[in-house]
């Protein structure tokens, strides 16, 4: 993570540390000893995080990006809600410390969480100085925290009511339709081919847990010597719903994309790392859940995120998106869309 530098006196854009400080010492008198400094992580793709400090303890904040439109896309109290509530179980999260809904002091709604040291791996060439061995252990553990995940009981932890369940990989499969049409600006062989065989193919789901939404090993914080997985991020889109939609996404985001010098990156190529197979293999002999349909899950993933970059290589073509690599994302999507037809027809 890179930090954006900021003065004390002003803060980043969207933290204002003085109403900041002024909240807490009201919410949470004691919590804060000195001034309050803070600087943005970069990486984030949607929430915006901040670390801030008084010089001796840190904190992070959480907040919609600037300008956000769709309240529900960036939802504080639902993140907030997750982590609380899983915040004490086997899944580790920062402990959250409050959640604030009053959008005079920040200009949205936000929260703040603990502070919690570890990284987050986005790429293979991140990944490869840990070795065969620490990398094989992370990835590995990755899987058993989703493991873990899995098995909270969403009602013995307040969540009973956290989603809709019934009719779930339906209703996913109908919103990333919509997504592609909205964004449908060129002919793209093979997409709708893929989404009427995912819809033909809907798989029984399994009894709804508690699902990240995007888990894979980028959103989560790995540390200490045992490189354990030391936080669970970004709940953003967490919800009840089929657990085998988070393994076919980790599936996908752990196999070889066949691209080289990609602006989308998977962490497969790093030495030691755990093939899909295996990690497929690992959570069902940990989890005891039936994973015969993971292909669909796993096409279902690679289809998603079709659609996901065809968005952002539409908004590039309409001069909406800054920054390099996003010339190159369009080239991607066909690649995503064949992994997904191949994918589904192997089974």
């Amino acid at each position: 993570m890179t930090p954006a530098p900021a003065s004390p006196q002003s803060g980043p854009r969207g933290l204002d540390l003085d109403r900041l400080r002024g909240h807490l010492d009201a919410a949470r008198p004691g919590l804060v000893a000195g001034e309050l400094s803070g600087r943005l992580i970069e990486g984030g793709r949607s929430n915006l995080t901040y670390v801030i400090t008084d010089g001796s303890a840190r904190w992070v904040v959480r907040r919609p990006p600037l300008g956000h439109v769709l309240a529900t896309a960036h939802d504080m109290r639902r993140e907030h809600r997750v982590i609380r509530a899983l915040h004490g179980t086997a899944v580790p999260v920062p402990e959250p410390l409050l959640l604030c809904e009053d959008e005079s002091v920040l200009g949205a709604p936000f929260y703040v969480m603990e502070y919690v040291e570890g990284v987050p791996y986005r790429t293979a060439d991140q990944l490869a100085p840990l070795g065969p061995e620490r990398t094989r252990r992370a990835v590995l553990g990755l899987v058993d925290t989703l493991v873990d995940l899995h098995a909270v009981d969403p009602a013995a932890v307040g969540l009973g009511d956290f989603g809709r369940p019934e009719g779930f990989l339906d209703r996913q499969l109908r919103r990333w339709g919509k997504q592609l049409a909205a964004s449908r600006g060129r002919d793209l062989p093979g997409i709708d081919e893929l989404h009427g065989a995912l819809g033909r193919a809907l798989p029984d789901s399994p009894a709804p847990t508690v699902v990240h939404g995007d888990f894979r090993l980028d959103n989560v914080l790995i540390g200490g010597p045992d490189d354990t997985i030391r936080a669970v991020l970004d709940w953003e889109m967490s919800t009840l719903g089929d657990p085998l939609t988070d393994l076919g996404l980790l599936a996908m985001y752990s196999a070889d994309l066949g691209t080289t010098d990609s602006p989308v990156s998977t962490t497969s190529g790093a030495p030691g790392h755990p093939s899909p197979a295996e990690l497929i293999e690992r959570y069902a002999a940990r989890s005891g859940r039936d994973t015969a349909a993971i292909a669909w899950y796993t096409a279902f993933a690679w289809f998603k995120l079709a659609v996901i970059l065809e968005g952002i290589h539409y908004r590039f073509t309409l001069g909406q998106t800054v920054g390099a690599g996003f010339d190159r994302i369009g080239e991607l999507v066909p690649v995503f869309i064949e992994h997904g037809l191949n994918t589904l027809q192997e089974g």
